[in-house]
């Protein structure tokens, strides 16, 4: 929808691909859902859920058996993100590294987006 042609709306690390893969498969979901939502410090929070089906109004991404659904009213907010996963000593999940966010709450749970 807010696509350039030819170019995915977010890209996916190959680990975040995996993880994604390997979830969709357990969880026998048919992609992943990622959007945002009003909350958190900094306003905006990433929102994920793995879903039955596709709404047809999402922006479908795939890439190496891993299928991410963003949702409509996130789209202008997300296109051109990298999606990773990350493993640490403490933690381990999904990091979004967004071109569009201006600042991030201290604890990296919440953002808020560049005016347009």
């Amino acid at each position: 929808m807010f696509g350039i042609p030819g170019k995915a709306a977010v890209t996916l690390t190959p680990i975040a691909a995996k993880q994604i893969a390997r979830l969709m498969q357990k969880q026998g979901s048919q992609g992943l859902r990622i959007g945002i939502k009003k909350g958190g410090c900094a306003g905006m929070e990433y929102t994920m859920d793995y879903v039955a089906e596709a709404n047809p109004m999402d922006e479908v991404v795939e890439q190496d058996g891993a299928r991410v659904l963003i949702a409509p009213m996130a789209q202008m907010f997300l296109f051109g993100t990298e999606i990773d996963y990350e493993i640490d000593l403490l933690q381990a999940g999904f990091k979004f590294n967004n071109p569009n966010v201006a600042e991030a709450c201290g604890c990296g749970e919440s953002i808020k987006f560049k005016d347009a």
